[in-house]
C-alpha cells in the first residue's frame, strides 16, 4: 500500500475508485478463505490528525488499521504544498459509501450497519436499498450496547453473511471495537469505520454545500449546525491540526 505521511499519519495514496475496487478484491479473498481476518479501513480528518499526535492510545489504534484514507480536504491541501507526489483526491466517507454501494449492488457484496441511535442505521439501509436496487444490507444495529453484548453482536454479523461491516460509533469507540474484535469476525472482508455516516442517510443530517466541501470548509458548516457539540471541538482541534499538517507532512 503506497502512502504519504500527512500530519504524521500514513495516509493511503488511493482514489475513491481504487478503494472501491480493493473492497471488491478483498471480498473475493475473504470468501475464498485467504483473508483470515477482516481488513480495518478508517479515515482521517483534522480532528483525527490532532488526536493522533496528542493521544498515544489513539495513535496505537489508528496505526493498527490496515488503510487510513484522507477524509478531509486540509490533508489534500497539505500534500499539495509539501509532497512531491500529492494525494489525488479526498475520499469523503459519505461519498465513498455511494461508490461502495454501486459495486455492492452489482457484485452481490453484503453490508451490515452497526452504530448511531436506535433506528438510524435501519433507515439508512432502507434509503440505500431504494437508491441502489439489488443492494443487500443484511443487518443493522444501533451503537449502544454493553461490552458483554459484543460476542453476540459479532456472531450476528458473521451469521448474516456480511462482507463489509460499517461501524458508525464515533472515535475512538469504533476504532477500538474494530481492533479488539476483528478476531471474532472471520469471513468478513472489511471493517469500515464511518463516524456519523448513518446520520446523513437515515438521521436527517445534511452535508455542507459543494463549494464548502471543495475548499475544506465542511467543518465550519458542521460547527455552525451543531455549535454545542462540534463548535468547541473544532475551535480547539483546528489550530493543532494545522500545526501538525504543516510540520509533519512529507512523501
Amino acid at each position: 500500500m503506497r502512502t504519504a505521511t500527512i500530519g504524521g499519519m500514513k495516509i493511503a495514496r488511493l482514489r475513491r475508485d481504487e478503494l472501491a475496487a480493493l473492497m471488491l478484491a478483498d471480498t473475493a479473498r475473504a470468501r475464498a478463505g485467504t483473508l483470515v481476518e477482516p481488513r480495518i479501513v478508517t479515515s482521517a480528518n483534522g480532528s483525527v490528525i490532532a488526536a493522533y499526535n496528542r493521544d498515544e492510545e489513539y495513535r496505537r489504534m489508528i496505526d493498527g488499521a490496515d488503510i487510513v484514507d484522507a477524509d478531509g480536504m486540509p490533508l489534500v491541501f497539505a500534500s499539495r504544498l509539501l509532497c512531491r507526489e500529492p494525494l489525488e483526491e479526498r475520499i469523503a466517507t459519505t461519498d465513498f459509501l455511494l461508490d461502495a454501494a454501486t459495486i455492492a449492488a452489482r457484485d452481490d457484496i453484503r453490508f451490515f450497519f452497526l452504530g448511531s441511535r436506535p433506528g438510524v442505521a435501519a433507515r439508512a439501509a432502507q434509503h440505500l436499498r431504494s437508491r441502489f436496487p439489488g443492494l443487500k444490507v443484511v443487518g443493522t444495529r444501533h451503537g449502544f450496547f454493553s461490552p458483554d453484548a459484543i460476542p453476540d453482536i459479532c456472531a450476528k454479523v458473521r451469521a448474516s453473511g456480511a462482507d463489509v461491516l460499517w461501524i458508525g460509533m464515533g472515535s475512538p469507540a469504533q476504532e477500538r471495537f474494530a481492533l479488539d474484535n476483528r478476531h471474532l469476525l472471520g469471513g468478513v472482508a472489511w471493517i469500515r469505520t464511518c463516524g456519523g455516516l448513518f446520520d446523513h442517510y437515515g438521521g436527517g443530517v445534511s452535508r455542507a454545500p459543494s463549494w464548502m466541501q471543495a475548499t475544506g470548509l465542511e467543518w465550519l458548516y458542521r460547527a455552525a449546525r451543531e455549535p454545542v457539540r462540534l463548535g468547541w471541538r473544532y475551535l480547539v482541534t483546528s489550530p493543532v491540526a494545522i500545526y501538525y499538517l504543516a510540520t509533519r507532512t512529507h512523501d
